[in-house]
């Protein structure tokens, strides 16, 4: 189960893990899932790791991690320089894979998806556990990821405190009124062009060698739905409820708020999140200060309810756009690693 590469290269292992709490899920989608893991440079069987799981944003999964780009070192190659240079502790990075057939699952438990918090939480948590020499534990343990993968790491944390000591969200979703409703006009032109059907553009979406750049817009509020609005039954692509009238593009309130009570900002508002967030020894927020998404935005409004809470955390901004900045891992891992070192 596990394909090693040469010492001189960053150690990575794949573990295929059943899936049986994906299996029959309505998709259609593989319940059994290849999920590579950095190993840390002394990782041997004879003592254990602090493990940090690391999730990918829409549209990508853990393999994203590991690509190789001109100029720029892969998450494990970071990790590898970060430890060797003494500024991090040796830890272990899960990086799971939760793909969809809509390009994601953010995370969540879903009819229109399947059941993908479940799937992290209660099956790969102790499967890792089980196959690796982890330190199986809370507070050995960490969460952490950028775009759709950060709202799934902080929404995790807040949900399951038992599980994880430290967290990190890098340009999460949050601010849902500021970074999807701006997509509603984009997906609805993109939809009518194939008369209406969320069918018809998926089967053209997945038969098209080039994928087009301006219809992602729909690609991800189809993917969003299915998140935060999902029919009460698995149906066709059809069923799904969209947050806004395809024709006029008003928003549909009732679906509206389906989605906000998915909305860190909003959740931040209840107790028990708040008190889930407390219990974390680090929670690390970052996002860029040109982000087209207006993340940044969302992120202010959740660090500054987070400080009006009296929950204790690290927001940082740069100079920067939503894309192509997993170097800021260089400065989120490190801290998690801290937090949850054995």
């Amino acid at each position: 189960m596990r394909e090693e590469h040469l010492n001189k290269y960053p150690r990575i292992t794949e573990v295929v893990v059943p899936g049986v709490t994906l299996a029959g899920n309505p998709l259609g989608d593989p319940a059994r899932r290849r999920v590579p893991v950095y190993l840390p440079p002394s990782y041997d069987d004879t003592k254990r790791f602090p493990v940090i799981y690391l999730l990918a944003g829409f549209a990508s999964t853990g393999q994203s991690f590991l690509n190789y780009s001109f100029g720029r070192q892969s998450v494990p190659e970071m990790a590898d320089s970060l430890i060797a240079e003494g500024r991090m502790q040796e830890s272990i990075i899960v990086l799971p894979d939760c793909m969809t057939r809509y390009g994601g699952s953010q995370y969540v438990d879903s009819p229109a998806t399947g059941n993908y918090e479940t799937y992290l939480v209660d099956e790969l948590i102790p499967f890792i556990d089980r196959t690796l020499s982890t330190l199986p534990h809370k507070k050995h343990r960490a969460i952490a990821g950028k775009s759709s993968g950060g709202f799934g790491a902080l929404r995790l944390a807040m949900k399951h405190p038992h599980l994880f000591a430290a967290a990190a969200c890098h340009s999460g979703d949050m601010g849902f009124e500021l970074c999807y409703k701006p997509n509603f006009p984009a997906a609805a032109r993109v939809l009518e062009q194939y008369g209406g059907s969320l069918a018809a553009f998926l089967t053209s979406y997945e038969q098209a060698l080039k994928k087009p750049a301006k219809e992602f817009a729909l690609l991800d509020l189809i993917g969003m739905a299915a998140a935060y609005s999902p029919p009460l039954a698995a149906g066709t692509p059809d069923a799904l409820l969209l947050p806004f009238n395809p024709h006029t593009c008003e928003p549909v309130d009732e679906v509206w708020q389906h989605w906000l009570s998915f909305d860190p900002v909003e959740m931040i508002r209840h107790k028990e999140y708040r008190e889930a967030l407390r219990s974390l020894d680090l929670l690390f927020l970052d996002c860029g200060t040109l982000d087209e998404y207006n993340l940044q935005f969302g992120h202010r409004i959740f660090s500054a309810r987070a400080a009006r809470y009296a929950i204790a955390h690290r927001y940082e901004e740069f100079m920067d756009s939503h894309s192509n900045t997993s170097y800021r891992y260089a400065q989120s891992l490190p801290a998690l690693s801290e937090a949850i070192a054995g």
